[in-house]
């Protein structure tokens, strides 16, 4: 498959330049399209050898890196679902999702041992389908996975597909499983070129992508896999640091990569000195999502960046919509219009359509995209009206069609009757210079039904103490309407946030919930 700007495929690029650097590992080491294809391969032909056959599941629990890419390509042209574990997780989590999937073989690796033996166990993974890279007890060693299987691609090859699973935050995760395509894994997929198209990512064309989160979060794996497929090399960091960012743009001359705000506030934070010293003129396209982006920190990424800081709005089961940095400037706040092919409309609780400016639930589709929740219809059903499906998050579309997000219905405040989106409150509060975190959630009030809270992480270097607590609400109001104010602030060493920016609110709020009936 060839374009004007060159092959496309990660086994065609393999076939005609296997010198092409398609990674840099962690270690600073680059791997050929060649080398990276071959270990692929590889794996795949271990993998069939084991039994497992188009529609199976592997599970992967690795950090960024070459192996965790190379078992990804194996079952892209295996026709099997790949499930990349979130390893955050204790091993009970990873054993669920391990027995949920039906894995057939568990690759994980030593930095993870205890979890993954005593998840292994636990879901009762076969000995024989348990590799690891390094040294894991009743583990083989990843090299053993088809080795004594002869050279070259894998005997049966067809199209197999990513299957994510939810981040959990409200109840057990469940995996999003399309159905499979049976295409030619050597046949790049429209939809790839398509949707790097939409931030001005074009095949080849001297591009680089650095990938500073975890690959197991959806859009991080998708942004490195595609990036591979359109001979973009991929430059993986194993855990992120701000400057080690700026250093790694310089040395690579990276020219897109896909960020959270939370990096954002980190790389703002640096010394000037520190932010001038590297050369960033390479960038083309900073892409954002995942998490909300307060204003202010958005507007000083693109003061120091210019126009390359991209958003979108977007979800594993398809549909989104994205905005450019300088219709930002023109539209604050919005994380702007449909994908081609994508629809978002905003209904009302009983799934009417409502007009521009008026508040609702964010639904959406993408073209005739289909998926279903792995073992549990009675939550696809849920999250659908009609052929459109939503995630929960509350919003309103201008008279151009622009959207704009007010927050997550499920973290909605009624206080005496009033409705309080707390990601309006947090944008304001994350910008007082000695706050670095802040999450905003109601708790019980006997009048009111809600009273707002705030539960700050302080900055390096500042204690909690009830002078700060004041010096927050005159802050607060001086930024914010007399009913958004909290009422209250606790404090937290961190908060919990998983890697990609994700706030697990629930986490926070429920035990002032306990013994009263939450919202």
């Amino acid at each position: 498959m060839s374009t004007a700007t060159g092959t496309l495929g990660v086994w065609n690029i393999a076939a005609q330049e296997p010198e092409r650097v398609a990674l840099v590992d962690p270690d600073g080491r680059s791997i050929g399209y060649g080398d990276l294809a071959a270990k692929a391969n590889a794996y795949a032909r271990g993998l069939q050898a084991l039994g497992l056959e188009a529609g199976d599941v592997v599970v992967v629990l690795q950090p960024n890196g070459d192996e965790l890419v190379a078992a990804y390509f194996a079952a892209i042209q295996s026709g099997l679902y790949i499930v990349v574990v979130n390893w955050h997780l204790v091993a009970p989590e990873v054993a669920y999702i391990l027995s949920d999937s039906g894995a057939k073989a568990f690759l994980a690796h030593e930095r993870f041992a205890d979890v993954a033996i005593a998840a292994a166990d636990e879901a009762g993974i076969p000995e024989r389908g348990r590799f690891a890279v390094g040294d894991v007890d009743g583990f083989r060693r990843i090299e053993e996975l088809g080795s004594g299987e002869g050279d070259g691609r894998p005997e049966r090859r067809t199209a197999g597909s990513p299957m994510l699973y939810t981040s959990g935050t409200t109840g057990r995760p469940k995996g999003v499983r399309r159905p499979l395509t049976g295409a030619d894994p050597d046949s790049v997929p429209a939809a790839s070129t398509w949707f790097f198209g939409i931030f001005g990512l074009a095949p080849h064309d001297a591009h680089v992508h650095l990938c500073g989160s975890p690959l197991y979060h959806t859009a991080v794996l998708n942004f490195v896999a595609i990036s591979l497929q359109l001979g973009h090399t991929a430059v993986l960091m194993d855990r992120w640091d701000a400057e080690d960012m700026l250093r790694l743009i310089d040395r690579h001359r990276v020219t897109h990569s896909h960020m959270v705000p939370t990096q954002f506030r980190r790389l703002l934070a640096l010394p000037d000195d520190v932010r001038a010293a590297y050369d960033l003129s390479s960038l083309r396209v900073m892409i954002h999502g995942a998490a909300p982006c307060p204003l202010e920190v958005k507007r000083r990424m693109l003061d120091w960046w210019g126009p390359v800081v991209t958003e979108y709005y977007a979800a594993t089961e398809g549909g989104g919509t994205a905005i450019s940095g300088e219709e930002w400037l023109k539209k604050p706040g919005s994380v702007g219009l449909p994908w081609p092919g994508s629809t978002i409309k905003i209904l009302d609780d009983e799934g009417t359509e409502l007009p521009a400016g008026e508040t609702g639930t964010v639904y959406m589709k993408m073209g005739d995209s289909k998926f279903e929740y792995h073992k549990d219809r009675a939550k696809t059903d849920k999250a659908r009206v009609g052929d459109l499906f939503t995630l929960g998050d509350v919003g309103h579309l201008d008279e151009d069609g622009y959207l704009f997000l007010h927050d997550r219905k499920a973290d909605l405040i009624i206080s005496g009757g009033v409705n309080i989106y707390p990601a309006e409150i947090e944008g304001e509060l994350v910008m007082h210079p000695k706050i670095a975190d802040v999450a905003v959630f109601g708790v019980p009030h006997e009048d009111w039904g809600e009273a707002i809270k705030a539960v700050v992480e302080p900055a390096d270097g500042v204690e909690p103490s009830e002078e700060l607590t004041a010096e927050i609400l005159e802050y607060a109001a001086s930024r914010l309407a007399k009913f958004k104010l909290p009422r209250s602030v606790d404090y937290l060493p961190e908060l919990p946030r998983d890697p990609n920016g994700k706030l697990y609110k629930r986490k926070l709020r429920d035990p002032y919930w306990e013994g009263h009936r939450a919202p």
